[in-house]
């Protein structure tokens, strides 16, 4: 299929933005209710561990046989199919009496919206130029943030009037209209050999019948998996869990005040989001592209980091904005998952963007758990709190430091 005329891109883009809102809300929605859920149903502290994990743990799950799906079917037959689920997950979740049933209800939710940023990423690796591609990226990264936002403050407004079951028939329904949306503008997918694009692989590579087998030996997808890992999945860990704690347990904020710093730093990875978007096309016709940009663009988030960390006692008030630059500049790396797209032919990308996304959940994995450990590890040496947390999140540095030196000096090369 040729690239989409600009109007029909338009729309194209706006139904895939309503499911990926959509499904950022639905993930960071049970922080929001965890405090009714604690008391409605009993829930300890590890029961809301696991239910969190419950929604990544299906996420997870798919993203391997989800790059599969995309490059033979295509994003609309895909993204439809899965959503079907996530709409059984909310209704269930809206049902559930008990722990088993909430927990069922989280893993169905990740399995149905893990396609949700897979399935346009694929089809845009396709339908748009690699300019537009960058900011259709950095625009969808940005309705995700506006769903975090919805999440938090907004979230808790309706608490009071509808109660969480009726939240959770609600997501349902808008799930549904999404679906529609996504019918009637999405195209059809056309897998024949005309409408693949090769450029990368070698020429030896079957596309359409191969594995994972070429996007894991790819010398580009090695240099960057390391970042995705680290710097992007440590991104996601810390705006999702650790920053709350940091605020609360090193700089002293009551529970209000780290709900609201997270809501400003939600909407600060908001806007950031949108002036990627906005400027990505100019960048690169500047000759500024991915690979340029993150290059400069780390350094900056290390620094931001490490201010964090050292001037803990010093910060003060000022630990939110302090957290919200940090996440702010890890934004550069948001720019590698459609560089990893577009360094394949578009008859491996959704495998391609699969298996990366596969990394950096990983790495939100590895990350929130392993800050766990290590705080309470130092604890059991004796450390005091505030020192704990700044050793566990200054190995996270150390870290991060590491995959951007492989990233400066690993050999892949990318066009674009």
């Amino acid at each position: 299929m040729s690239q989409l005329a600009r109007r029909k891109a338009i729309l194209v883009f706006m139904a895939f933005a309503v499911a990926y809102f959509l499904s950022a809300l639905i993930r960071s929605i049970t922080a929001t209710i965890s405090p009714t859920l604690t008391t409605e149903l009993a829930l300890g502290a590890k029961d809301l561990g696991l239910l969190a994990g419950g929604y990544f743990l299906g996420f997870a799950a798919t993203q391997l046989p989800l790059g599969h799906w995309l490059d033979r079917h295509g994003p609309k037959r895909v993204i439809l199919s899965l959503l079907s689920v996530a709409v059984v997950g909310c209704v269930a979740f809206s049902w559930a009496t008990g722990f088993t049933g909430l927990l069922a209800a989280r893993i169905l939710c990740g399995v149905g919206v893990s396609a949700c940023l897979m399935a346009p990423l694929t089809g845009y690796r396709r339908w748009f130029d690699s300019a537009t591609l960058m900011r259709a990226n950095s625009w969808m990264l940005m309705t995700g943030s506006l769903g975090m936002v919805a999440s938090t403050l907004p979230v808790q407004w309706l608490m009071p009037l509808f109660g969480w079951r009726t939240l959770f028939l609600g997501l349902a329904t808008l799930l549904v209209l999404a679906m529609l949306l996504i019918y009637w503008q999405v195209p059809t997918w056309d897998a024949s050999p005309s409408n693949i694009a090769t450029t990368t692989l070698p020429k030896s590579t079957d596309a359409s019948a191969s594995g994972y087998s070429e996007v894991w030996a790819h010398p580009y997808f090695r240099k960057m998996a390391p970042i995705g890992f680290f710097t992007y999945g440590g991104l996601v860990a810390m705006q999702t869990l650790w920053v709350v704690p940091w605020m609360t347990r090193v700089a002293g904020y009551t529970p209000v005040e780290a709900a609201t710093g997270l809501f400003w730093l939600n909407m600060g990875m908001l806007v950031s989001f949108w002036l990627w978007g906005l400027l990505s096309p100019l960048l690169v016709k500047r000759g500024l592209n991915a690979q340029r940009l993150i290059t400069v663009g780390m350094p900056l988030s290390f620094i931001a980091l490490a201010v964090v960390i050292f001037a803990a006692s010093g910060l003060g008030r000022w630990t939110a904005l302090a957290l919200t630059l940090y996440c702010i500049a890890c934004t550069f790396v948001s720019l590698a998952q459609p560089a990893v797209g577009m360094a394949f032919p578009s008859a491996l990308a959704g495998r391609a963007l699969s298996a990366y996304n596969l990394v950096i959940f990983s790495g939100v994995f590895t990350i929130q758990w392993g800050i766990g450990l290590l705080i309470d590890g130092f604890r059991a040496l004796g450390w005091a709190e505030v020192a704990a947390f700044q050793a566990a999140v200054s190995v996270f540095l150390v870290c991060c430091i590491g995959s951007y030196l492989h990233f400066l000096l690993s050999p892949g090369t990318k066009k674009s």
